[in-house]
């Protein structure tokens, strides 16, 4: 098996890392309420899922 024969210094090895970076949820607004949704879900607001009621939300008093 391979072995490094020197350390790769800190700065070297945060160059190639540069690129791994996270990304932002992507996020679309809900078609009912214009909430922003995560795409492909259900929206925590209220409740539907392409112009379907999928959960019944309670009535705020």
């Amino acid at each position: 098996m391979a072995v490094p024969f020197r350390k790769v210094s800190n700065t070297r090895g945060r160059k190639r890392r540069t690129h791994y970076k996270i990304s932002a949820n992507a996020t679309v607004k809900c078609p009912k309420c214009g909430e922003p949704v995560r795409p492909h879900r259900v929206c925590e607001n209220c409740g539907t899922y392409k112009g379907k009621e999928i959960i019944e939300k309670e009535e705020e008093k």
